[in-house]
């Protein structure tokens, strides 16, 4: 499985990004997909989930409100809307594959990774 990822940048705090996930080798129908962050210094952490068929998301509370994941897997594409971005915001956002069909497990079981693609919010 391939995931590519792109869409981030440099954005003023309270603008927004849509952050994109390419999947290619893989049918996306079965599985759920995560986006996680990994801010410098810090662990690598779960941002949102969702389900394989699209009608079940998470959120971490940190995001809640602001950020929106969304699929198409007939395009193999994965969404990251991410509004009123905040400088805290700013980190190296993953997409993620989970060899579940759900999220019911919160951050565990995703296994194939992409490369990231870079998000920074001026403070």
């Amino acid at each position: 499985v391939q995931l590519v990822e792109s869409g981030g940048g440099l954005v003023q705090a309270g603008g927004s990004l849509r952050l994109s996930c390419a999947a290619s080798s893989i049918n996306l129908q079965y599985y759920a997909m995560g986006w996680f962050r990994q801010a410098p210094g810090k662990d690598r952490e779960g941002v949102s989930c969702i389900n394989n068929s699209g009608s079940s998301t998470n959120y971490a509370d940190s995001v809640k409100g602001r950020f929106t994941i969304s699929r198409d897997n007939d395009k193999s594409m994965v969404w990251l809307q991410m509004n009123d971005l905040k400088p805290e915001d700013t980190a190296v956002y993953y997409c993620a594959v989970s060899i579940y069909s759900g999220c019911q497990r919160g951050w565990l079981g995703f296994d194939a990774w992409g490369r990231g693609t870079q998000v920074t919010v001026p403070s």
